[in-house]
């Protein structure tokens, strides 16, 4: 069985890492989570890590930002 390629490639605004206060993986997750309004797990297989990895990065992201 061949593997399904990819032809989507996927963009990020550089703006989402002006805030230094986030990590790459937190500002990622967050940006995914909120702008494109994607699951724990769509965002996990995409970066290829854990869903449970984007999830604690994602909250931590909220933390940050004083959010609960």
């Amino acid at each position: 069985m061949k593997k399904k390629e990819v032809s989507d490639s996927i963009t990020l605004p550089s703006s989402i890492f002006r805030d230094r206060e986030l990590s790459v993986l937190e500002a990622i997750a967050e940006y995914f989570k909120e702008e494109k309004k994607m699951r724990y797990s769509e965002i996990a297989k995409l970066l290829n890590r854990d869903d449970r990895t984007i999830w604690t990065a994602y909250n931590r992201a909220k933390e940050k930002r004083g959010q609960k």
